[in-house]
This record gives C-alpha cells, structure tokens and sequence, in this order.
C-alpha cells in the first residue's frame, strides 16, 4: 500500500511572508519608500486591481468632493456673470439720458484684515494635511506606539478652526459697518450683489468649519488611521477652494465696481 507524504512549508511560503511584511498576520504597514507629505504616492501601499485599500479611498473621497466643488465653482462663475450685466445695464430717463442705477459699494476695510485671517488659516490647513501623512507617525501609530499623529495635527486644525471663526466674525462686522451707513441689500444692484457675494461665501465657509470640527472630533474618535487621513484631507483640499474663491471674490468687490 503506497505512503502518504504529508506537504510541508516551503521556503516560498516563507518568504513570501518576509516579502509581505505582514509577520504572518495578514496586516501590512500602511507606509511605502516614498513620501511627501501629501498624500500622494506616501503611506499608502500599491494594491492589485480590484484590492480596495487605503489609497483607493482617498482617491474617491477626492474625487467625490471635486465634483461638488466644480458645482459650487459653476455656481460662483453664475453670480459673476450676473455682476457684471448688472453693473452695465442702463435705462433712459424722460431727458432721453442714460442713468445707471448702479452705485459703487465701498468694500468695508476690515475685508482686508479678513483676507489675511483666511489665506493665514489656509496655511495652518495645510500643514495640519501634511501632518497626517508623515511616514515616520503612521508607522508608529501602525505598531501602536501612541498617537502621534494626532498630537502633531491637532494644533494645527484647532488654529485653523479659529481663525475660520474669526472671518466669519470679520464679515458681520463688515455688514454691521455697512447697516450703519444705511446700505442694504435692496439699496442699489451693487449692494445687492455685495450681500449676496459675501453671504454665499461666509455659508460655504461655514460648512468648512463643520468639517474641521467633524476632523478635530475624528482625531481623538476614530480608531482608524486612513478615516482620519481622509477627512483631514478632503477637508483641506475644500478649505484651499473656499480661500481661493474669496480671493477672486473679494478682488471683484474691490477693484471692478
């Protein structure tokens, strides 16, 4: 009756094994060799096709929000438009004369010091971004040597939130500034156009700040690295557009009255 030889581990098993760097358990550090700080290319692994990891995440969470972000662009470039057939529509007075009734809105001084506030927190963003993604922190909050992470990021996020709050405190004084010179939104096209700038944005705004604080209650909540990865992430990429946007908006108020 012939033997039965029973297979054992082959040396290719084993390496394998050194090769996946997983000591057996299945995980995987969630760290290649390159690194940038931006979560490109940095401290997310290559995956075969149809292996969903970390790196595929970010990349839909991104493209979700870049889809979003192109309607609000859309929407932006609508009120621009609009602000400027208004500012050049005219009629004719009984003199047979064109009149416009389109007056010049001067911009509050403090939109200046606003300004400054939002491209300052912008840069607190992004080091805060950068700061999830160092390679050195995601390895040791990999092999659960604390959270490093968090403590690096943390301060950054908090700042940024701050100064998020003190535009939008910046911007109602601006209107205030503006009732006291008894200038509305229904005086002339221009105030019209003033508020209605000014208010979109302070919304947008608004809703940056909701997301930095879900990013802040995630850093201490979630156990999940690339959770907090991602959301810090989308969140900063969506903070860098809303400065962008009132820099363009504000230079509309400003110098094309």
């Amino acid at each position: 009756m012939p033997s039965t030889i029973t297979p054992v581990t082959t040396e290719w098993e084993k390496k394998r094994h050194l090769d996946d760097h997983d000591g057996g358990h299945g995980r995987r550090p969630p760290t290649d060799k390159r690194t940038g700080g931006g979560g490109d290319n940095d401290n997310w692994n290559n995956r075969p096709q149809g292996n969903r990891g970390p790196r595929e995440r970010l990349s839909r969470a991104r493209l979700g929000l870049f889809c979003v972000l192109a309607g609000d662009t859309m929407f932006f470039i609508a009120i621009i438009s609009a602000f400027f057939v208004a500012q050049g529509t005219h009629h004719i007075d009984a003199h047979n004369q064109y009149v416009s009734q389109w007056h010049p809105t001067d911009v509050p001084p403090i939109l200046w010091l606003n300004t400054a506030v939002l491209l300052l927190s912008s840069i607190t963003m992004e080091i805060a971004r950068r700061a999830m993604f160092r390679e050195t922190d995601v390895m040791d909050e990999w092999l659960g040597l604390g959270k490093p992470i968090t403590r690096r990021a943390l301060p950054w996020l908090t700042a940024t939130t701050v100064l998020g709050l003190l535009f939008l405190v910046g911007q109602s004084e601006a209107w205030r500034q503006l009732a006291i010179q008894h200038v509305f939104f229904a005086s002339n096209p221009s105030s019209h156009f003033f508020y209605l700038i000014t208010y979109t944005h302070a919304f947008h705004l608004f809703l940056g700040i909701g997301a930095l604080i879900a990013s802040l209650t995630a850093l201490y909540v979630s156990r999940q690295l690339e959770t907090r990865q991602v959301l810090v992430d989308c969140t900063a990429w969506y903070w860098h557009t809303m400065g962008l946007f009132w820099i363009f908006l504000f230079a509309l108020l400003a110098f094309f009255q």
